[in-house]
């Protein structure tokens, strides 16, 4: 386990009088707004504090080998996030079908409160011709951040001016706001945002969960655990070659939305993402106004940073909410195989339930891909499992570890992880008839390679001190099409995996 201090003091940055317009979608996503920016600061410096979070990253790469943080580390969002469109701003016309204007969310709902998800087989719901398409309190469609904009040639001139002190004189750019100063936002009116965004996109998938539970329920709220791999932009847009997916189906103005969607539907207490690489200017600005504290830790070597016009490095995210759980302590794991660092990472946190006063250590992955690399994913694993036998004294603090384990169940990394000494289940074998086998699949793609359907995907809980209370199942072939994954229905080549779960009443006694 790698703990990785903050640098006394960063370099500043270097000024930029101009550069390329942001794009911009059908929707006027990423238009830059007048009046947008904040009181006392340029509109420069407005555009400039998007990527502010990579001042860190970057000092952090070139000098202390890997690099993480939470909540107090990220960077401010645009300010045409926290802002609504200007008066008068012109819109596109809408597209020529029946519109029905969507529901107005109550004022001031509660952030934790859980929203169900939208009907299965019917449309999404649309919007009235007057209504502001892409605008919305929260901002959501006034930030779009697409490949190639603004962030991402922010984040390439700063690899080039660390070391410049030509703005000394502007020591402000390197001031991280404080979360808590962002205006939280109703999840209900963000999820009304992002179904106007994709009013002409299919519906989502109907997924039910599938009650699991053997005993009395407990006397406390389950807690709901979404593992995900979400899909790089810069790698589904640049290396994946998804080759049955319309190009229009990437674009991350909309894309983004059906991702958030799929969170807002199912309201998560703890969020477990992979391949996160919008994590400063989309996911940390909008799920803090959600009430979550987040945590990112990039890949050290991030293959999204091949691609031109990328967004910065993709690693894994860990959002918790904080009304329910206090955070007890944090640990961002760079993996190692056979004693050599690697290219992947893990993030461990101890929190602690609120109204029970009981702890647990929640930790999320992304292990090596590709066949071939079956030793190397094995000795990861054993990594992992080493530093999450210090984290949890010895299977003292009950665990539970979401992950793109990229190996199947055959593989030996599986086995360690079924018969390691912290008692560990996997969560979605319980939706098999016997309880004993893993779904068929977790991802399902098609490149120029071939049709690839593999389980990779995984929930480990410990056994002996939580149960599952539900799960959500997984979708069908038939859901899913003969196109596969991503497509205009689904955001990513990974399915979301969500598990409720309780505490057993005398954990103790069974360990």
């Amino acid at each position: 386990m790698q703990t990785v201090p903050l640098p006394p003091q960063l370099p500043p940055l270097q000024r930029r009088s101009s550069g390329p317009p942001a794009r911009t979608s059908p929707a006027g996503l990423g238009e830059q707004q007048p009046g947008s920016t904040r009181p006392g600061r340029s509109r420069e410096s407005a555009r400039l504090g998007v990527g502010l979070g990579w001042v860190t990253l970057l000092r952090r790469a070139r000098g202390l080998g890997g690099c993480g943080g939470g909540a107090r580390h990220v960077s401010e969002p645009a300010a045409t996030l926290l802002r609504p469109a200007a008066e008068g701003r012109a819109r596109p016309a809408p597209p020529a079908r029946s519109r029905a204007a969507p529901p107005v969310a109550p004022a001031g709902g509660c952030p934790s409160a859980r929203i169900p998800p939208a009907p299965g087989g019917g449309r999404r719901q649309d919007v009235c011709p007057a209504s502001p398409v892409g605008v919305g309190h929260s901002g959501l469609m006034i930030s779009a951040c697409s490949m190639g904009n603004s962030t991402s040639r922010l984040y390439s001139a700063l690899a080039k001016t660390l070391n410049s002190s030509a703005t000394s004189q502007h020591p402000e750019y390197l001031v991280s706001p404080d979360p808590e100063h962002l205006d939280p936002i109703d999840p209900k009116e963000l999820l009304e945002e992002c179904r106007a965004v994709l009013h002409t996109r299919p519906p989502r998938f109907q997924r039910d969960f599938v009650d699991l539970r053997t005993e009395c329920p407990s006397s406390h709220p389950p807690i709901r655990v979404m593992q995900w791999n979400i899909l790089a932009q810069a790698l589904g847009e640049g290396k994946d070659d998804f080759v049955q997916c319309p190009v229009e189906a990437l674009k991350w103005e909309e894309r983004k939305c059906l991702i958030l969607e799929e969170i807002l539907a199912y309201q998560p207490d703890i969020l477990c993402l992979q391949e996160v690489d919008h994590y400063f200017d989309t996911f940390q600005p909008l799920l803090s106004r959600l009430s979550y504290q987040g945590t990112f830790f990039p890949k050290p070597w991030s293959p999204c940073l091949d691609v031109e016009h990328n967004n910065g490095p993709d690693g894994c995210a860990l959002f918790f909410l904080q009304n329910r759980f206090k955070l007890v302590n944090s640990a961002n794991i760079r993996l190692t195989a056979m004693t050599l660092k690697t290219n992947q990472v893990a993030i461990a946190q101890t929190l602690e339930c609120k109204d029970s006063g009981r702890q647990f250590c929640i930790a999320v992955t992304h292990l090596k891909a590709r066949t071939g690399w079956e030793r190397f994913r094995s000795a990861q694993g054993c990594d992992l499992l080493q530093n999450l036998q210090n984290i949890t004294h010895g299977a003292e603090i009950p665990l539970i570890v979401c992950g793109d384990f990229n190996a199947e169940p055959t593989e030996e990394v599986y086995k360690h992880f079924a018969s390691s000494s912290l008692n560990l289940n996997s969560a979605y074998k319980l939706l098999s008839a016997d309880g004993q086998s893993e779904p068929p699949y977790t991802t399902w793609k098609i490149r120029t390679s071939g049709e690839s359907r593999h389980t990779l995907d995984y929930i480990w809980y410990s056994k002996h001190a939580l149960s599952v209370r539900s799960a959500l199942d997984l979708l069908t072939e038939e859901q899913i099409g003969p196109n596969r994954l991503p497509s205009f229905n689904y955001p990513s080549d990974h399915l979301s995996l969500v598990c409720d779960f309780s505490f057993n009443e005398d954990p103790d006694g069974l360990l």
